[in-house]
């Protein structure tokens, strides 16, 4: 990376308005993305999904009715055990839970709850359900040539699929995905094994998430930087403009960002 983009060793935290001046300063080697809500997302929603099966399996339910009760079952939802390894069923059981919660808070009607699942469970894989973000392939690709870039993320073994889908996989040098590892994020067990499959130090690793939580306050606690993505205020274009040393605007790219 030679002289920059820059990140502060004593000021872990600089902030826009923060800045730090005349200190030891280094660039991350890897950079890590969390999936959905930071890479992609589902331009349809998720109760258009959950409506469109149950259609095809003789059920009429408005898409907005689902997305609400699916909001709730997720908001209600406790995380998945953690296990000593991968968890056996890839989250299928705790994704099937989730799932029965929302037909349970909308009255549960008449479906075939097996055939339906199966064919929901299938559909989030389909190509052109999810979408990219306008920025997305070109500061992953851009970055590509500079860093080793990873995917760390609270999913199930779908994820692999889906990135093959969106034209991405081939980016990302390991893609750490939370049913395979056996931990959720925040978890320090997730940066962990990022930091051992890279076999990178947390401290030359930056993250970037949209969850406070489970990103910023997860990554944080491991010892990576962060980088906060805040729609539509904060978008990765504020992670291109920061990592490159010759953007007159990098500053205003810090905005919302710790480094």
């Amino acid at each position: 990376m030679g002289n920059g983009p820059l990140f502060c060793e004593s000021m872990p935290l600089a902030t826009a308005g923060n800045a730090c001046h005349g200190c030891r300063v280094r660039a991350p080697k890897v950079i890590l993305f969390d999936a959905a809500g930071t890479l992609f997302h589902l331009p349809r929603g998720v109760g258009w999904h959950y409506a469109e099966v149950a259609r095809r399996h003789g059920v009429e339910v408005e898409p907005q009715v689902l997305d609400a009760a699916f909001r709730q079952a997720w908001k209600n939802a406790p995380a998945p055990a953690e296990t000593d390894g991968p968890r056996l069923d890839d989250d299928r059981g705790w994704w099937r839970a989730l799932v029965e919660n929302v037909w349970v808070t909308i009255g549960a009607p008449a479906l075939d709850r097996d055939a339906y699942l199966a064919e929901l469970w299938t559909e989030f894989t389909r190509p052109g359900v999810w979408e990219l973000f306008p920025e997305t392939r070109e500061v992953i690709s851009t970055l590509a040539n500079r860093f080793r870039l990873g995917v760390l993320s609270n999913f199930d073994s779908r994820l692999h699929v889906i990135l093959g889908n969106l034209g991405l996989s081939h980016f990302f040098e390991h893609v750490v995905v939370s049913s395979e590892v056996g931990a959720e994020k925040p978890s320090r067990r997730m940066f962990e094994d990022a930091a051992d499959r890279f076999d990178a130090p947390p401290g030359e690793m930056l993250h970037a998430g949209d969850e406070p939580e489970a990103d910023w306050r997860g990554a944080t606690a491991a010892g990576l930087r962060v980088f906060e993505v805040r729609r539509p205020e904060q978008s990765l274009r504020g992670l291109l403009a920061l990592l490159d040393k010759g953007n007159a605007n990098a500053d205003a790219a810090l905005h919302g960002t710790r480094v």
